[in-house]
């Protein structure tokens, strides 16, 4: 398939299913390095490209009339700029062309080729790649048609599929219980115990969900500089039993081998509250709460474990909806594939109508006094003239393969010509 013109699409990259993650490490090229690698592929004569360069994938994806030897250009340049062997280099990589590297440009944008299924952020990694081309000159309106129908594609999955819909992770789990139970988190107080890594994780998905009102506290006596470092409320351990009272989230994260959350805690916090409902995530390791505490109305207890199996629940529906979503991408290539075809016949239809009219003019100038009917039938005649030359001579040849080129060139002419009170009837 070419794009405007013999421009053709390409995506030539290592991603976690072609390579390990010590060669995408070597490969990786920073934000800051990217304007100097569009340079080296301009200078080679690439002019339209983004650069993908995360976790999961190291990849330059682009249009060019010579796809192929634009593959070994990048290739080399990899070879180049990471001190790693070309046979190397081309054992953990791919190199995709036309349809399939548009159906693959179409997947990345949906978060259909990543580790994770339907994570937001690769759109965004995208976007990002993609204003970094356009910042250096390397973004053209071939390649720019591109992407624009990546991000269409990319925008139906998000919102016509589930693929989005359910976490994936510890974190957006919890986040996403925290939702379940209290609905709009921005009403809602959380009370962060610990400073252990997953629970700052947590607080960040819930704060990415709405949450804007949480205190810190803990037995450690840093706790009052991480809570002016993260701009959170610093809540003295000592006010523990008040504090949970006030809190509709609970994340520990201390760790310390004791339970800093004892039923007893929860109980008087829950009386003063008149039993509405708390939300406790434990996330220490070992526990920082007691199992005991979920047996008194309104409490609410998410282990590490219990976190996991909602996570585990929502990547495999997630990778049921899949199946939907590919569905869209196959939609969007037809649709590209179409809107090509129609804008390859754009000279051809203008040719045919400048025909007709120098046949129309033709005829006028040679009758200048021919009444509308007389006009009319040397035009019909006039036009018709070579078609019907060139399909009786296609009637009479014998040589091979005439018969194929008869069938369709019937076909064709029934298309063209059909009679339209018939098209409507069907």
């Amino acid at each position: 398939m070419s794009a405007q013109g013999d421009a053709r699409i390409f995506a030539v990259g290592a991603n976690h299913r072609s390579s390990g993650a010590l060669l995408r490490d070597r490969l990786f090229i920073d934000d800051a390095m990217v304007p100097r690698t569009l340079d080296r592929l301009r200078n080679a004569g690439l002019g339209q490209a983004i650069i993908l360069s995360t976790c999961d994938r190291i990849e330059i994806q682009g249009i060019h009339p010579e796809a192929e030897r634009m593959a070994t250009v990048i290739r080399d340049d990899f070879c180049a700029t990471s001190n790693v062997g070309g046979d190397e280099i081309a054992d953990q990589s791919y190199a995709h062309y036309d349809d399939a590297a548009l159906r693959h440009i179409f997947a990345v944008a949906a978060s259909l080729d990543s580790q994770v299924i339907g994570e937001p952020q690769v759109l965004g990694q995208v976007r990002a790649a993609h204003r970094l081309s356009a910042d250096s000159g390397m973004m053209g309106p071939e390649f720019e048609a591109v992407l624009q129908a990546a991000y269409g594609v990319a925008k139906r999955v998000r919102t016509e599929t589930q693929i989005t819909r359910r976490p994936v992770s510890i974190a957006s789990a919890a986040a996403q219980v925290a939702q379940d139970l209290h609905g709009d988190l921005s009403r809602c107080r959380a009370l962060i115990v610990g400073l252990g890594e997953i629970g700052e994780l947590i607080h960040d998905h819930m704060r990415q969900a709405g949450l804007r009102n949480t205190a810190l506290t803990g037995p450690s006596q840093r706790m009052e500089s991480a809570a002016r470092r993260a701009g959170l409320h610093f809540v003295p351990y000592v006010d523990l039993a008040a504090e949970l009272a006030l809190s509709d989230i609970v994340v520990s994260a201390a760790g310390t081998g004791r339970r800093i959350i004892t039923a007893e805690l929860v109980e008087g916090a829950l009386r003063e509250r008149r039993r509405r409902p708390i939300l406790f995530l434990d996330g220490g390791v070992p526990s920082d709460m007691d199992a005991a505490l979920e047996r008194h109305d309104g409490a609410y207890l998410y282990t590490l474990d219990d976190l996991e199996q909602v996570a585990l629940e929502g990547r495999t529906q997630r990778q049921e909806a899949s199946a939907d979503a590919w569905r869209l991408v196959e939609d969007g290539v037809a649709a590209w594939q179409r809107r090509q075809a129609e804008r390859d016949a754009v000279p051809s239809v203008v040719a045919l109508r400048d025909h007709f009219e120098q046949v129309r003019q033709e005829v006028l100038a040679e009758h200048p006094n021919a009444d509308p009917e007389e006009v009319t039938r040397l035009l019909i005649n006039r036009l018709l003239h070579r078609p019907s030359t060139a399909l009786r001579d296609l009637a009479a040849s014998d040589e091979a393969g005439t018969k194929l080129n008869r069938t369709q060139v019937e076909q064709l002419l029934g298309l063209l010509f059909a009679d339209p009170s018939k098209e409507e009837e069907r």
